[in-house]
């Protein structure tokens, strides 16, 4: 019996909530529903997709490998769907579009090869900066649309803002590590802990803001701008991280194990979505981009 798309939207959704629970809220079905879909799913590969956890489940490297061609699989049905759906002929155009460097990492490149896809007619130009100067050139006409985190824009009464995913904050601990086998973490506990500190984008300065609120100073061990170096350090013992789960993977490119886990309290979270300037109509290939946007990131 061969796996069904259903039973790859079901794992996605288990891999994304770290739980059945989370997985059937997300999916507005019941636990058991999923939980028969992931059994299913498990018998035709052959290989255990998660670890079975007090806490939830935790996603095998295996599972981590076909979660890589589950989401393949969903996008590429996906665009066929939306192949029947489009004109057939189509003005060339061009859209200049501006992403931070977080989300560049992370969320542009689904967004884009879908949307190139789509339409490979128009001529796309990007750039990466920091979120004020998107701002400036937003505002200021230059770009059409940006790809940033609407969680740190300043100028929202100059912007139309759509906010596509929002993602928590979790602890990253290297394999082994005691706090992993803490049933409740508490963030004293974490500050007193060596900080890889990824400094890009809003990432410092939240961090900086949830440790000041516990009028401590953080034990910064390493500051970095490389979202692999934190991974790197962190599996190697070097010190823990508190960063989205939109970065996290549970694997460093030198193949070591990360952990990651939930603290208690009132951790911030990033929000990741479309900005342009309110007011000015959209062109036709920055509507499409964003269309094309929304259905990327709703299959994440």
């Amino acid at each position: 019996m061969s796996f069904t798309i259903r039973q790859l939207q079901f794992f996605v959704a288990i891999a994304e909530q770290g739980s059945v629970s989370g997985a059937a809220r997300q999916l507005s079905i019941s636990q058991s529903s999923v939980t028969e879909a992931l059994k299913a799913l498990e018998a035709d590969l052959g290989v255990a997709l998660f670890e079975r956890r007090s806490r939830g489940l935790e996603i095998t490297h295996k599972g981590n490998q076909f979660l890589r061609h589950a989401k393949d699989i969903l996008r590429r049905v996906s665009n066929a769907r939306m192949a029947f759906g489009e004109e057939a002929a189509r003005v060339p155009g061009r859209l200049s579009l501006g992403v931070t460097s977080l989300v560049a990492g992370y969320v542009l490149s689904d967004i884009l090869s879908r949307f190139r896809r789509a339409y490979p007619e128009v001529e796309v130009r990007a750039i990466e900066d920091n979120g004020d100067y998107l701002e400036h050139l937003l505002i200021g006409g230059e770009l059409d649309v940006a790809v940033v985190l609407t969680s740190s824009l300043h100028d929202r009464a100059a912007l139309h803002v759509e906010t596509l995913q929002v993602s928590p904050y979790r602890l990253w601990l290297p394999l082994g590590h005691p706090l992993a086998a803490v049933e409740a973490i508490g963030l004293d506990q974490v500050v007193s802990e060596p900080l890889i500190m990824l400094s890009v984008d809003e990432i410092e300065e939240s961090t900086n803001r949830l440790v000041a609120a516990l009028g401590v100073r953080p034990n910064v061990a390493f500051r970095t701008r490389s979202v692999e170096a934190v991974r790197s350090l962190v599996a190697t013992g070097a010190g823990v991280a508190l960063l989205p789960n939109l970065v996290y993977r549970p694997w460093s490119l030198e193949g070591d194990r990360i952990e990651s886990r939930d603290v208690s309290g009132d951790l911030p979270t990033v929000q990741i979505g479309l900005a342009w300037r309110r007011g000015a109509p959209l062109s036709d290939a920055a509507h499409d981009f964003v269309r094309s946007a929304q259905t990327a990131m709703s299959l994440r």
